[in-house]
């Protein structure tokens, strides 16, 4: 893993932390690294559910053919019309970051408007926590918070076993407890 570097100043993605502060709405037009394209058969109820349960702005949208979203720079959702969507969720999901001050307000705007549309919080072993969304159109999108990082914790261990070494993180101290 000696070929990863810090690249953090390319995300829009705060440090981890009880402080981080979350990003503002990017407005601007750029070309998308990635994108998701979410078919519904209820434009207007799923441009509801993004923008008053998930946080999403309203970019634009070209009447009857796409809304495209966005939250933070390179979240962009395209809600396109539909005859029908899927009658459950599938496996695979999408996963957005949020910060740990976002998550219980985000589950509380999504019970708010679909009572049964949220599963966690849920604290992951790579120091995130997680909340599940399963949305009008049945995709399952995941936000996703990182938690701060104790350089003395198993999880930073385990990072590093990988490669990943967190500041403050004494390598010695991993070889002891591997």
């Amino acid at each position: 893993m000696s070929d990863y570097y810090d690249a953090f100043e390319m995300s829009p993605v705060p440090p981890p932390g009880p402080d981080a502060v979350p990003p503002e709405p990017l407005r601007g037009i750029y070309g998308m690294p990635a994108f998701v394209t979410i078919p519904t058969s209820d434009l207007a109820a799923s441009v509801d559910f993004w923008v008053r349960g998930l946080g999403f702005i309203e970019l634009f949208s070209i009447p009857g053919r796409v809304v495209h979203l966005r939250r933070w720079a390179f979240q962009d959702v395209l809600l396109v019309p539909a005859p029908s969507v899927p009658e459950q969720a599938p496996q695979m999901s999408v996963s957005f970051s949020c910060v740990l001050s976002q998550v219980d307000s985000l589950v509380e705007a999504c019970r708010a408007l679909r009572p049964d549309s949220v599963d966690g919080p849920r604290d992951t072993p790579w120091t995130t926590r997680d909340v599940e969304v399963i949305t009008p159109e049945n995709a399952r999108i995941v936000f996703t918070a990182a938690k701060p990082l104790d350089p003395a914790s198993q999880e930073a261990r385990d990072l590093a076993a990988v490669g990943i070494t967190p500041p403050g993180f004494d390598r010695g101290d991993n070889e002891e407890h591997a």
